[in-house]
């Protein structure tokens, strides 16, 4: 990587640090195993709907016990509105299991061990791993930050792990930690998949797509 990527890398972060100061995971916890389960909740499915159908999921079963115990139809009928319930609650009453078997009913704390979860990707443990113990490794990569990485010119690959690599080796360690929630808030208010807001973007002179838009 250049050094000139990796001086617009840094530039970018800070721009956003600057845009958007309070930006932090929307999702809606309060303890390590609420985060994994509304992280796999969250699949294909917004956060804002996520967090109104957790509350009443976690008022009677918030630990990986309790929900391995769980009706499977019972929990389906819990998490329907988050869609595609059939595999999220196989999904989650499987990792429930695993967790009260092979750890202890404590939700792991490497990358490792978090992807050995049914459910569990490696943007779902890089999510946990940032968020619920504060010790990201790498970056959570998902549509809104694959999008801006594209367009910006961070990345021309299309993998999220190819992208998250290419970040890794541009970015500053200390940047690691507010990369994803910057590039997801940049996503959902200026940085659009559909008509960007490129004018108002902080970023435009130092985007690749806005410049080739010009």
């Amino acid at each position: 990587m250049s050094k000139l990527l990796e001086d617009n890398a840094t530039k970018i972060i800070e721009i956003l640090k600057k845009t958007y100061p309070d930006a932090q995971c929307s999702l809606n916890f309060k303890n390590p195993f609420e985060l994994l389960v509304a992280v796999v909740l969250s699949a294909q499915c917004t956060d804002e709907r996520v967090n109104k159908t957790t509350p009443a999921i976690f008022e009677k079963y918030n630990t990986p016990l309790a929900f391995s115990k769980i009706d499977i139809h019972e929990l389906e009928q819990l998490i329907h509105p988050c869609g595609f319930y059939h595999t999220k609650a196989k999904n989650l009453k499987a990792c429930a299991q695993k967790l009260v078997d092979d750890f202890n009913g404590e939700v792991p704390k490497t990358m490792e061990e978090l992807t050995s979860l049914p459910g569990v990707g490696r943007k779902s443990a890089n999510v946990i791993m940032l968020n619920a113990f504060n010790n990201p490794v790498g970056i959570a990569i998902d549509t809104h930050a694959k999008r801006i990485c594209n367009r910006l010119g961070l990345s021309k690959e299309t993998e999220p792990l190819k992208i998250e690599k290419d970040l890794l080796k541009i970015l500053k360690k200390e940047y690691i930690k507010d990369a994803n929630h910057l590039l997801v808030y940049h996503g959902r208010n200026l940085c659009t998949a559909r008509n960007p807001k490129c004018i108002d973007c902080p970023l435009n002179k130092l985007c690749t797509y806005y410049q080739k838009s010009k």
